[in-house]
């Protein structure tokens, strides 16, 4: 850990004076891009990978330390890299698309990625988003610094040797052209799953050194040509020699729509650049300017790093999909009909992750772009006949839910109103009311069942319960968004619906149990047994999933004080483990049960939310203990930074909004539910130019509970703030204290959203 915080710190003495920041700080020095990389398919400590990126950039790039194809394309515990490639991947367990790398070698031409990887030492890594270095063993030095669809590289080839650089076409087809009279490669790699119609993604390479040598080969069998300049086919690469001892500079840049528009972007982003430092220094302010769109201040030099690594992970997905030609318009490839579109598309990223926190911190921060990808989502709709749920570039319809409602919902009522609701509802309509080709949360699984009676039956349809309260919870969001417009039709359609969750509650266990078509609960029911009718949890984790009527749940569990006792048996039973129909541990188990915080499963989403339940319930300063205690026990900057995967933002986001004081307990609404602020000060620059200042002087890592508050100087007592109370600017004001104040936030008026209260 002390490595760590001397890697991370060295580059923020400088500017950093007692605590204070100065107008232009380099946050970006804050920034670990290692945090959450020591994870395996057994453990996950976040299943990331160093990457070098803009924000939400089409493309990053980053060193490969795991072979072509392997989820796990970079783990800390492995000592050698074979190559450095450009990536797209937002989950270990989905693999990755558009990928292709290049590696220097030194002394002897070795184009096997296995036998020319390298090895390297933490030591001499660095590891922040706007620049990647690190000096192999074999004296070679990899630099790389990011543009938005591409990359700024230089290798350093010790004096004396040797050099050569092998580009690697990874998985699937691939095909490459060699331009020694221009020293460009170029070519193209079709590599990735799940795609609908044929595409290429078009790569151009412009180096500043002459070619010696050159040829082509093929990976999967190793065969080379020399002197070949071009290649098609499986697997196909290049490999280049430079003179010996030589220093090379790349620029690279990618396009879907065409090589001709590959072109453009490498001189629209690149074009200006003699060296990479130019590039690093580009990117350092673009990372600066956006990290600073919060500044946190307090003693704690590690937190802040903590906070700025979460960030900077929550400002990586959704990805942008679009390029801009000549005049600087957006248009874009489809990954859905395959076709070319004017305007903006996003992609990579799974909402049954991401609505929860991620979306929600982007409508803050960047409402703008969230408005546009609002858009996009029904533009999808057209192009594929369904909304993405899961888009990984196209839809792929893994895990649960309609959660694109979610979004949508969500955007409306926080005033970004950038597409037809009427349109979105009729969308949603027909998702909800179908089933699609791809997976189950591609339309919906068991909709007649849901429609007919009132759950989704198991064990006819796996994690069956889980869909129920998914499902529910997305129909409020349609009659949410419904209501707001004054769409009777569309209210009454979904109205009835999101009260499902009850149809799955049975009061005799005090759970959400699986039913199945005849109306039985299932048998040998363990609250710890995991899978079956839930989705990668237990009973304990989805009980909770209520979001939009807590007010509703509590009513079921008993009352505001069976409620909380529900909610402190959480962190206080044992944190065993029965597998269940997994058959065996799976990480999120392993991880929960390494959290050592009773069956709180932080590492996976389902109760991410419930910690600040308690604002529901008469007891907020236990959700204010919570939230900072999941906040100091499971999260860091280290490559152990994550109680489990990071999936797509999610994590970090919570970590984000926790660390200012806020959750997202009910997207689809304008309120954000209050928890523990981490910081003594934080500053949010909206958008709009104003400032939105989260105060709380007297804040400590003992000093975690709210004795009274202040919203623009006038007492607040609420449990929730809305955007629109934010946005406008202003000032919160926390008074903390190491013990809890047990009388302030009370009232129901205190208490944020449940739709039956609305209803009432």
């Amino acid at each position: 850990m002390e490595v760590l915080k001397k890697k991370l710190f060295t580059g923020c003495i400088s500017v950093m004076a007692a605590g204070a920041l100065f107008a232009q700080p380099q946050l970006v020095q804050y920034v670990n891009t290692l945090q959450g990389t020591n994870s395996s398919h057994e453990l996950t400590r976040g299943n990331t990978y160093p990457t070098t990126a803009l924000p939400f950039g089409m493309h990053t790039w980053t060193a490969q330390t795991g072979r072509n194809g392997d989820g796990w394309k970079y783990q800390y515990a492995k000592n050698t890299i074979r190559g450095f490639q450009q990536a797209h991947q937002c989950s270990s367990w989905t693999n990755d698309y558009a990928v292709f790398s290049l590696m220097p070698v030194v002394d002897n031409l070795v184009v096997n990625e296995q036998d020319r990887a390298a090895v390297f030492r933490h030591e001499k890594e660095i590891a922040q988003p706007h620049y990647y270095r690190v000096a192999l063993e074999n004296g070679i030095t990899t630099e790389m610094s990011p543009t938005e669809r591409g990359v700024h590289l230089r290798f350093r080839f010790p004096q004396g040797h040797k050099s050569f650089l092998v580009l690697d076409g990874y998985t699937g087809l691939s095909g490459v052209e060699i331009h020694p009279e221009t020293q460009t490669i170029t070519g193209y790699v079709n590599n990735g799953r799940g795609f609908q119609k044929g595409w290429k993604s078009f790569f151009v390479i412009r180096f500043n050194q002459p070619f010696t040598a050159y040829g082509t080969w093929e990976n999967r069998t190793g065969n080379i040509s020399a002197g070949s300049k071009d290649a098609e086919g499986e697997g196909r690469g290049a490999y280049i020699r430079f003179a010996d001892g030589v220093t090379v500079q790349a620029k690279v840049a990618s396009s879907y729509i065409s090589p001709e528009q590959a072109v453009y972007t490498l001189e629209r982003e690149l074009g200006a650049d003699r060296t990479l430092e130019q590039t690093k220094e580009k990117a350092a302010k673009i990372w600066n300017d956006h990290l600073s769109k919060v500044l946190v201040e307090g003693d704690s030099e590690a937190d802040k790093a903590t906070f700025y690594s979460c960030f900077f992970r929550a400002s990586l997905f959704a990805r942008r999909f679009y390029e801009l030609d000549k005049d600087g318009n957006p248009y874009y490839f489809s990954p859905y009909d395959g076709k070319v579109h004017k305007g903006y598309l996003f992609t990579d990223t799974g909402f049954w992750d991401t609505f929860r926190a991620q979306f929600p911190l982007n409508a803050l921060l960047h409402p703008t772009m969230h408005g546009r990808y609002v858009s996009a989502l029904l533009d999808a709709q057209e192009q594929c006949g369904w909304l993405p749920s899961w888009s990984f570039p196209n839809e792929q319809g893994s895990m649960i839910g309609n959660h694109a409602i979610s979004l949508l919902a969500d955007a409306w009522s926080k005033g970004i109103r950038t597409f037809d609701p009427v349109k979105a509802l009729e969308a949603y309509a027909h998702e909800a009311n179908h089933k699609g080709p791809w997976g189950p949360a591609n339309g919906r699984d068991g909709y007649k069942e849901y429609n007919e009676m009132g759950y989704v039956p198991y064990p006819k349809y796996r994690e069956a319960t889980a869909k129920t309260l998914e499902y529910a919870y997305d129909d409020f969001c349609g009659y949410y968004l419904a209501k707001a417009i004054d769409n009777k039709k569309y209210m009454d359609l979904f109205g009835t619906k999101m009260f499902n969750y009850k149809n799955v509650y049975e009061p005799g266990r005090g759970f959400m149990l699986g039913k199945d078509a005849d109306g039985n609960w299932i048998k040998n029911f363990d609250p710890t047994e995991w899978g079956g009718p839930y989705t990668e949890g237990n009973a304990w984790h989805w009980v909770w999933s209520v979001f939009h009527d807590i007010a509703g749940l509590k009513q079921l569990l008993g009352g505001d004080a069976s409620f909380t006792a529900k909610l402190d048996s959480v962190f206080s039973v044992p944190n065993t483990v029965k597998v269940g129909t997994y058959g065996g541990l799976i990480h999120e188990m392993t991880e929960m049960v390494m959290a050592d915080m009773g069956q709180y499963a932080h590492g996976n989403q389902p109760i991410q939310h419930m910690v600040y339940l308690y604002n529901y319930a008469n007891e907020p300063w236990k959700a204010q203990y919570h939230a900072r205690e999941v906040m100091k026990r499971l999260y860091n900057a280290s490559e152990n930074g994550y109680p489990g995967d990071e999936d797509q933002g999610q994590t970090s986001s919570w970590y984000v909004l926790s660390a200012l004081g806020l959750y997202s307990v009910t997207p689809g609404t304008n309120e954000y539910v209050i928890g523990s602020p981490l910081f003594r000060k934080a500053t949010i620059t909206l958008e709009n130019g104003k400032q939105f200042i989260i105060e709380a002087p007297g804040n400590s890592e003992k000093n975690v509970y709210i004795s009274n508050a202040l919203l623009n100087g006038k007492p607040y007592s609420k449990n929730f703030i809305t955007y629109q109370d934010i946005v406008k600017g202003g000032r919160l004001s926390f008074t903390m204290s190491g013990m809890p104040n047990k009388k302030r936030g009370l009232d129901k008026k205190d208490q944020p959203f449940s739709v039956s209260r609305e209803l009432q």
